[in-house]
């Protein structure tokens, strides 16, 4: 076994030293006589190649045999070819090395007659590949000798998803590979000066066995500086620290400037962003480079679109970034379709350095469920805190409701919603999902409690509380999406609560095979109206459509969905929902496309939506 010295990042073995394979090029004719790269697609050839190899070796030596540039030399005589065909084995085995093989058998021949085009033959047999011995993996910096525990499941994780295990088969893209990705785990938290110090693999030929080490430089510890703001003038200049929400002091993550980032371009201000730091400036306080392209100060908006619960759709929304002498951001829109048409303001504050917002909403609506057409206003003033996971929402709320419509008729004013009424709400709402919008596995919980009193002669207190859950657990074939919802109004009997504060379900989010607010209770002349209790329920199945044997931005699904309503919790009857659908990973959202039976109702609907909902 050779013992020669080896550059840090070589593959030292009894056999002459792999190359890696020339680099590729876009195919491009080669004039008669010029020697061009070994891809490329000559107008006349010399000769032709036949490589006679296990497909894989083949395919490797067809892409990248240096015979291949040759081929357009026509003027080439028999001791000119006879010299190419002996350096040619050379070229072959670095190849065959890269994958693996270092010990092949290697048979280059031509064949054809004197006044016969000739053929090259490579035929190889590549033998037992070069599996993984011995890894030794190695720390210098702090890591190496930090007792922080975050340093400790850092350095530990690395270990751990070292990609060339004991046992697996040596390839020179995977020990390329499995190196790069050991230094982004380095780099990508604390660490943004690591470096990789040094790499060999041992490669013992006869034994068919290589043994590797890996030395990854952490270099200092690295903690956030001062941020250093660039792009802003129009906006108050605390905005971009506060929507950052990058600490002076804490430890450097990668993945934390990536957040930032998207919060910055996400927030509406600014068309871009861009959150970096450089490594050569001072461990110990490395400054936040913040660079930011500001959006156009207002905007407006108009949309189109259709759901099978409200039908088409057109809509106008005009955006004012800054609004004079308030600096606060207001969005306006008007909405108009045939079942709840409405027109909305609501104009926000910029976050506090705890991130909190004030807030304050109007809206109006027209609620068509065909019998009863109930006239809605609302309200709303009170603080919000959007964080990365958890959403709270604090808030003060005016609901008016009048009820119209024939569905009157027989019917009181509380069993049709008509009412109005003032509370204090407090939401919370968490996320705990892989990522979004196309979370595969997770969980998210949300939490609405109020209470308050109704309005008008005869005032009654009540109290209202919803809780949701949405759970998504993958499978060795998808995933199974779980959904539950409940919610409850105590109050009198006699007490008119507005019918926006109770509850009716059924439609594209709710429960499929049902109509838009189907799901109700059942009045005394027949018609729909809203109930103190709310029970929902949904099971799903996600799995990947593959195509060509592998998985596409298409799935197919099926699902079993129940939903109930009633004004006391001993008469919730649920009604039940099966159907089956798809769902398309689009640039905006998940597409869902389900078709659902109600089995109450004895009818299939088509569910057209777009966007994760929670």
């Amino acid at each position: 076994m050779s013992s020669a010295s080896t550059p840090p990042s070589g593959v030292q073995q009894t056999a002459p030293a792999p190359e890696p394979p020339p680099e590729k090029v876009e195919p491009e004719a080669t004039p008669q006589g010029s020697v061009g790269p070994t891809s490329a697609e000559t107008e006349v050839t010399a000769f032709d190649i036949a490589v006679r190899a296990p497909s894989e070796v083949r395919e490797m030596l067809e892409k990248h045999l240096e015979l291949q540039r040759y081929r357009a030399v026509t003027d080439l005589d028999d001791a000119e070819l006879a010299r190419l065909i002996v350096l040619a084995e050379r070229n072959v085995r670095n190849l065959v090395g890269t994958l693996g093989y270092f010990s092949p058998d290697i048979r280059i021949t031509r064949e054809g007659g004197v006044n016969e085009r000739p053929v090259i033959v490579v035929a190889v047999e590549p033998g037992q590949a070069t599996t993984i011995g011995p890894v030794a993996m190695t720390f210098a910096g702090d890591i190496a000798d930090s007792p922080d525990s975050d340093a400790i499941a850092q350095r530990t994780e690395i270990e751990r998803d070292w990609r060339l295990p004991t046992g697996l088969r040596f390839t020179q893209d995977g020990w390329s590979g499995a190196k790069t990705q050991a230094l982004r785990q380095l780099v990508a938290r604390r660490y943004p000066a690591g470096r990789l110090a040094g790499s060999l693999a041992d490669v013992d030929a006869p034994a068919r066995s290589a043994s590797l080490t890996v030395n990854l430089d952490s270099g200092p510890l690295y903690r956030l500086g001062p941020m250093q703001v660039s792009g802003v003038e129009r906006y108050d200049p605390v905005l971009v620290p506060r929507l950052a929400r990058l600490n002076q002091g804490e430890v450097y993550d990668q993945n934390r400037l990536v957040e930032a980032q998207l919060r910055l371009a996400s927030s509406g201000y600014f068309d871009s962003a861009y959150v970096f730091i450089n490594p050569e400036d001072d461990p110990q306080a490395v400054p936040v480079q913040v660079q930011v392209r500001e959006a156009k100060l207002q905007k407006i908006i108009l949309g189109v679109g259709v759901t099978t619960d409200s039908g088409p759709r057109a809509s106008v929304e005009h955006t004012h970034l800054r609004v004079p002498g308030i600096g606060w951001r207001a969005v306006t829109k008007l909405q108009l379709e045939k079942k709840s048409p409405f027109a909305q303001t609501e104009w926000t504050s910029i976050p506090d350095e705890a991130n909190w917002r004030w807030g304050v909403l109007a809206r109006a609506e027209r609620i068509n469920d065909e019998e009863l057409i109930t006239q809605a206003q609302r309200l709303r003033f009170g603080r919000s805190q959007i964080g990365d996971r958890i959403d709270r929402n604090i808030y003060l709320q005016y609901d008016r409701a009048n009820v119209q419509g024939a569905g009157l008729l027989g019917n009181s004013a509380a069993a049709t919603g008509d009412g109005s009424a003032l509370t204090a709400n407090y939401v919370w709402t968490g996320r705990y999902f892989d990522s979004l919008p196309f979370p595969s596995r997770g969980y998210a919980l949300g939490v609405e409690l109020g209470a308050g009193t109704t309005l008008g002669q005869d005032r009654q207190p009540f109290t209202r509380t919803v809780g949701r859950w949405l759970g998504i657990k993958p499978l060795a074939n998808g995933r199974i999406a779980m959904r539950a919802e409940a919610g409850a109004v105590l109050a009198k009997d006699t007490a008119n609560i507005p019918a926006t504060q109770l509850f009716r379900t059924g439609g594209d989010n709710t429960v499929r095979g049902y109509g838009y607010r189907d799901i109700g209770i059942a009045l005394a002349n027949g018609v729909i109206g809203p109930g103190r209790y709310l029970t929902v329920g949904s099971v799903e199945w996600q799995r990947p459509i593959t195509l060509r044997g592998r998985s596409s931005e298409f799935e197919h699904t099926v699902f079993v969905d129940a939903g109930a309503v009633a004004d006391k919790p001993q008469d919730l009857r649920p009604s039940f929902g099966v159907g089956t659908g798809v769902r398309w990973r689009s640039p905006i959202g998940p597409l869902q496309i389900d078709l659902a039976y109600g089995l109450k109702v004895k009818q299939a609907r088509l569910h057209i939506s777009v966007g994760f909902v929670f």
